[in-house]
């Protein structure tokens, strides 16, 4: 999981606008803010929420949601045992058979529109829509207990709530699609997905690579690196559990309020946008500091 430090955390409760005494300097977690910050009953989020689901009603399939949403919780269940197996055998697809699931939640969630829908009522990650995300997922337990129940530590949600608050400027620069000018780096708007759709996707995408690379690169790896491959995973897929989580809620139980879902789509696309280029520093992209000792040879 993302390394966090006492500067970190003090940025993080700037953001968020706790800026007394209350936690600062100490080990916080996002359960001991709780109380400290007020999240929306209503308000712009709320909106954006209430927008989303009146957009989504009636598209969405509970029953396909609800059983790949509890088969990627399986999934993200076994992250451990992808730790513990280390790099992987030249036949294996175990990092393949992480993102099933998640492809068959994107798949669906492509052909109702609903990334479309998000892109539309959401805004840009601009530093107070990032602040609002994060106020809500705070004061509120409902977004974080289902990912403490699949193993998640208090420790692992707050480093990654952390993290994402505090990469703003990283999360800036993936802007909707209507934002893109025309021909930028040759590529035509009209051919890019939304913004939830690309952080879905790339985080899947980069899933399927991970058995092939991880075995073609074993030479380079050290177990830092592999660490590192899974806390950033950790890291994506408690985003995109969000996301499904989200998702999941909208076709069926509605549980979460019109704000709780904003804050569960918004957070859940920073944290694998984050996660993911976390994830290219950390393991795709190793430089000769990072690699294994050169063994044999002059």
């Amino acid at each position: 999981m993302p390394q966090i430090d006492q500067e970190d955390r003090r940025q993080f409760l700037k953001v968020v606008g706790l800026t007394g005494a209350v936690a600062a300097g100490s080990e916080f977690t996002l359960s001991d803010l709780r109380g400290e910050v007020e999240g929306e009953t209503a308000g712009e989020l709320a909106a954006m929420g209430e927008a989303i689901s009146e957009d989504l009603t009636g598209e969405l399939d509970a029953g396909l949601l609800g059983s790949e949403l509890a088969a990627l919780e399986g999934q993200i269940a076994q992250l451990d045992e992808l730790r513990a197996m280390g790099v992987p055998a030249e036949d294996s697809t175990a990092y393949q058979e992480l993102a099933e699931p998640g492809w068959a939640i994107h798949e669906h969630l492509v052909e109702v529109g609903f990334f479309e829908s998000v892109e539309e009522n959401l805004p840009e990650f601009t530093p107070e829509h990032i602040a609002a995300t994060a106020r809500e997922l705070i004061s509120t337990g409902a977004l974080a207990s289902a990912l403490l129940e699949l193993g998640y530590t208090e420790e692992e949600l707050t480093s990654t709530v952390v993290n994402v608050v505090n990469n703003k400027e990283r999360l800036a620069m993936w802007v909707p699609t209507k934002n893109i000018p025309a021909g930028v780096e040759g590529f035509d708007p009209a051919n890019i997905a939304p913004l939830h759709q690309r952080a879905a996707a790339g985080v899947l995408l980069w899933t399927d690579y991970l058995d092939t690379y991880l075995w073609q690169n074993e030479v380079l790896l050290t177990d830092t690196i592999l660490d590192n491959n899974y806390g950033d995973l950790k890291q994506m897929y408690a985003g995109l559990h969000l996301l499904a989580n989200a998702a999941e809620d909208l076709a069926g139980a509605q549980e979460l309020s019109d704000a709780q879902l904003t804050a569960a789509l918004s957070a859940g696309a920073a944290m694998m946008i984050v996660g993911q280029e976390d994830l290219t520093n950390d393991v795709m992209r190793i430089t000769d500091e990072m690699r294994a000792p050169r063994t044999g040879g002059a």
